[in-house]
């Protein structure tokens, strides 16, 4: 990995990295049944008129697109090694986080994994991307601590973190 900065850290549990791993594997083996079903709507006729050649060749388009974005996430991302300073928050983190500015209220806590959102069929929990607003501003804050974020709707954000604990799956 080219960098160790936390906030473009992408981290998978074992079992992620599996499934995704997987699924590559799946889609580069079905690339020459796609090119044939594109082989096959060609020679069907006239092109500007054949739906099913235009089709095929978009489902083409959308499955390379998602080998390029597994083959780049796998290769920089880091498996299996939760981090091992509780406490702060980052990547691979589960953390409680308290929204607003009333310590009393806790209706506004709410738990979640920082991580890939590669990792919502295995945390168990929620999973906020290290690259969000939220992920962002958390990132490398201690328990206790209060940042601000702005939402995509422009709004400014207060979020303390309440606790931040290792992922372990």
């Amino acid at each position: 990995m080219s960098t160790t900065d936390d906030a473009t850290v992408t981290w998978l549990t074992q079992e992620a990295h599996d499934r995704l791993s997987r699924e590559l594997d799946e889609l580069i083996a079905n690339r020459a049944a796609v090119s044939k079903e594109i082989n096959d709507r060609r020679e069907e006729g006239d092109l500007k008129e054949n739906g099913g050649y235009h089709a095929a060749k978009e489902e083409q388009g959308k499955q390379e697109l998602r080998i390029l974005q597994l083959q780049a996430l796998l290769r920089g991302a880091t498996v299996g090694n939760a981090p091992v300073s509780a406490g702060i928050a980052g990547p691979g983190m589960v953390v409680e986080v308290r929204f607003g500015a009333s310590s009393d209220d806790d209706d506004d806590v709410e738990t979640f994994l920082i991580g890939s959102r590669e990792e919502t069929e295995t945390a168990g929990v929620p999973v906020y991307s290290s690259a969000s607003p939220l992920g962002k501003a958390l990132t490398g804050t201690r328990e206790g601590e209060t940042v601000s974020y702005d939402t995509p709707t422009g709004k400014t954000m207060k979020v303390t973190l309440v606790s931040a604990k290792p992922f372990t799956g």
